[in-house]
């Protein structure tokens, strides 16, 4: 498994319209709120062989009230 953050931007008064419909769905490790150009930051982990950019684009981008998305790829823990 792979830890993967994304950052989210979302419409305004929509922050926790977007986290509660992320925790519907089951994929968040972890979900803070955030200071900043982005409103919340998540953990989820992917499969090492699934597609990263379909996950995203099938599962997060497709939730109403986000406006951008911000990905990072996770390497070696240490």
């Amino acid at each position: 498994m792979r830890a993967v953050f994304v950052q989210l931007q979302c419409a305004p008064g929509r922050t926790y319209e977007v986290a509660d419909a992320l925790y519907e769905k089951e994929i968040v490790s972890e979900l803070y709120s955030t200071s900043g150009e982005y409103d919340l930051l998540m953990k989820i982990y992917i499969e090492d062989e699934s597609d990263i950019g379909k996950f995203i684009n099938e599962q997060i981008a497709v939730v109403p009230g986000i406006v951008r998305s911000l990905t990072t790829l996770t390497f070696k823990a240490f």
